[in-house]
């Protein structure tokens, strides 16, 4: 299945051929529409003229990364603290997956593993870490026993929840209107 977060072509394909870009894309994926979060690790790599790799952004001199995503158009629209999220990532994979990002879903055993390990992320609350854990099972055919049943209600068949449900601008469509349904039934 072809990623389509972005909406961007270069960008989405980076997403689909890139397990950092997706996890970055994710990180991004708060306070800012889906499609600039996930357009955001296109961007990082176009500035650092580079592919994406969590070693050499962890190594990166901190205000100069920021500077990087601060850059117009910024990459987030609080690029400063994104850019500390991103190199706390980066890190974090460089120390426990050797910097694979792919090392975080590809030898666990069932779907409480897996959403375990995206629980320990740095920037991954238990809301970012289920939507992942569905977009990985639903998109990308990550499916380890009881993947379901761990992703939460953003695992369920059938439902535009999340970013896990977008795979072209009708769906994107339909999870925007879910959300704003939500929002409703919230007041």
């Amino acid at each position: 299945m072809r990623i389509q977060l972005a909406q961007q072509p270069d960008a989405d394909a980076l997403l689909g051929r890139s397990p950092l870009a997706l996890l970055l894309g994710m990180l991004l994926d708060q306070q800012v529409p889906m499609e600039w979060a996930f357009a955001g690790p296109y961007t990082i790599e176009a500035r650092m003229g580079r592919d994406l790799d969590a070693a050499a952004i962890a190594s990166y001199d901190p205000p100069e990364f920021e500077a990087l995503l601060a850059a117009k158009p910024a990459v987030h629209r609080y690029p400063r603290a994104m850019a500390g999220r991103i190199q706390l990532l980066a890190a974090y994979l460089v120390e426990h997956y050797d910097g694979s990002a792919d090392g975080i879903w590809t030898d666990v055993d069932d779907g409480a593993e897996l959403l375990r390990r995206l629980l320990a992320l740095p920037g991954f609350g238990k809301q970012k870490a289920q939507i992942f854990l569905a977009l990985l099972g639903k998109q990308l055919g990550v499916r380890p026993r009881g993947w379901r049943e761990a992703a939460g209600p953003y695992g369920e068949e059938g439902v535009h929840r999340s970013v896990a449900d977008v795979v072209d601008p009708d769906s994107l469509a339909k999870v925007r209107e879910a959300k704003q349904e939500a929002k409703r039934a919230a007041k």
